[in-house]
Formats: structure tokens, C-alpha cells, sequence
């Protein structure tokens, strides 16, 4: 498939108008490239946010670098979020769904809210067992799974 800035302002900037599951597909995996060396990244640099100050310096240069790095990856998910969101409408409209922005949102929605229960449930484990996390978990790769085979393999409904 061709790309230009025209194709990717159509594919990713606007909510408007329909795609085929094959551009579908190319689209979210165009998407997933942008975001991996970010999530790889994010892997190798989590730990360092573990700051102790009755056992470290109050300045941990490795602890900053991490956390100005999860600002930019949190703008970068973000940016991600919308750009498939505005792809997967496309979408969902192609096949026939109504309210296809609804749609294409739950699956960037229901990621975000099972990355801060990740995030929560260490910090208030005496309130929220990891039960609720695979909960979020499950419903997730649910959502995941609908998502995919709504938008991959549904055909193109006739206008």
C-alpha cells in the first residue's frame, strides 16, 4: 500500500469515511510499530522509578531519565489511542455499525483503564486484589478479540 502525508491524514487524523479490513489491518499495523520501541523501552526503564528517598539520593538521574520518558510515552499512547480510534471508525461504519467512534473507542478505553489498575493494584493491594487486574485482564482480551474479528474479517457492507 502507498503512503503519503494525504493517506495518513485520510487514515489517521479524521474519523471520516470508510476503509476496507485490508487497510484496516495495515493501518493498526503501522500503528503498533510506532508504539513498540516505546513499550521496549518503557520495559528496561520501569525499575528506576522505584525511588526510596530514606534509602537513595534525593536525585537519581536514572530515576529522572524514567520518569521524563514515561511523560513522552504517555503523549506518545495517547496520540496512538486517537489515531486508532479514528482508523477503526472508519471501520465500523464500512461494516455497518452504528455509532462507529463509540466502537472504535472501548478497545483504546478498556487498554488504558487495564494499564492503571497495572499500575494501582501494587500500590493498594491491601484494597484491590490482583483478581480485579485479571479481571480488567480478561475483559480486555475480550474486547481485543470482538475488535479483531469485527474489523478483520467482517466484510465490507454495501452502501
Amino acid at each position: 500500500m502507498a503512503i503519503d502525508a494525504e493517506r495518513i491524514r485520510f487514515l489517521y487524523r479524521t474519523e471520516q469515511g470508510r476503509i476496507d479490513r485490508a487497510a484496516w489491518a495495515w493501518g493498526v499495523g503501522a500503528l503498533a510499530w510506532v508504539i513498540a520501541p516505546f513499550a521496549v523501552i518503557w520495559l528496561f526503564l520501569s525499575p528506576y522509578t522505584a525511588h526510596d528517598l530514606a534509602k537513595d539520593p534525593f536525585f537519581v538521574p536514572m530515576t529522572a531519565l524514567a520518569y521524563a520518558f514515561v511523560l513522552l510515552y504517555a503523549f506518545v499512547i495517547l496520540i496512538v489511542a486517537v489515531s486508532y480510534v479514528n482508523l477503526s471508525a472508519k471501520r465500523f461504519r464500512d461494516i455497518g455499525w452504528e455509532w462507529p467512534v463509540a466502537l472504535a473507542g472501548l478497545a483504546p478505553l478498556v487498554a488504558l483503564i487495564d494499564g492503571a489498575t497495572r499500575w494501582l493494584q501494587p500500590r493498594v493491594a491491601e484494597v484491590m486484589p490482583i483478581y480485579w487486574v485479571w479481571g480488567v485482564d480478561a475483559v480486555l482480551l475480550g474486547v481485543i478479540a470482538w475488535t479483531v474479528y469485527e474489523l478483520g474479517f467482517r466484510e465490507s457492507r454495501e452502501v
